[in-house]
């Protein structure tokens, strides 16, 4: 999946967090409530401005990040 369009990084939100666009809310954020056990449609309920594409985006961008990470070493 392209999340480029859908996870930005703004210094003036959450720090730079990357964040899903247009919101306050985090990759870090839905990570962890996928770890916690909520359900995409547990999150989806809890915050409907959010799309299913846009939680698959935060693993996604976790994943490359993983994976990029992973390179360097």
């Amino acid at each position: 999946m392209d999340y480029l369009n859908i996870i930005s990084i703004d210094p003036n939100i959450r720090f730079g967090k990357p964040c899903i666009s247009g919101t306050r809310i985090s990759v870090f954020d839905i990570l962890g409530m996928l770890a916690s056990g909520m359900s995409t449609e547990d999150i989806l309920k809890d915050f409907p401005q959010l799309t299913k594409d846009q939680i698959l985006a935060c693993l996604s961008y976790s994943a490359d990040k993983e994976r990029k990470s992973k390179i360097a070493v």
